[in-house]
């Protein structure tokens, strides 16, 4: 994975401005908070987006890929407000389950997510190198 950052332009936190691979891609569906039985066990913004990580993780598994191999998330949260002051837990949460390593990343505000309980949903593009 070649991490893209055009001359002059400042180092984002946290994320890529963009990513260029090849490989086999594998793409997950928008993963909530909940375990794999369908039940949250809080209602905390940081822990909701711990177990979609965790989520995340399980399904690459499944498809023969690790997290390293993540190119693209969209993160969709209920309440900047919330993910604002829980970012440092997050960051946590993001660097044990995934690693440190930079992936082109949005996260939106909505307004609701189907599921009600749900505070966050994590997409997430990965490529397997040849």
């Amino acid at each position: 994975m070649q991490v893209l950052l055009p001359p002059g332009w400042p180092r984002p936190k946290g994320y890529a401005n963009g990513v260029s691979v090849s490989g086999r891609q594998i793409y997950v569906a928008g993963m909530i908070g909940w375990d794999a039985q369908g039940q949250f066990h809080t209602d905390e913004l940081a822990g909701q987006a711990r177990q979609a990580l965790h989520n995340i993780v399980e399904v690459l598994q499944a498809g023969g890929a690790k997290p390293e191999h993540i190119v693209r998330m969209t993160w969709y949260i209920t309440d900047k407000k919330e993910y604002l002051a829980q970012q440092a837990e997050i960051g946590k949460a993001y660097r044990e389950l995934i690693g440190s390593f930079s992936v082109a990343m949005t996260a939106v505000q909505v307004a609701a997510l189907i599921e009600d309980r749900a505070k966050v949903e994590i997409e997430v593009t990965a490529v397997v190198p040849d």
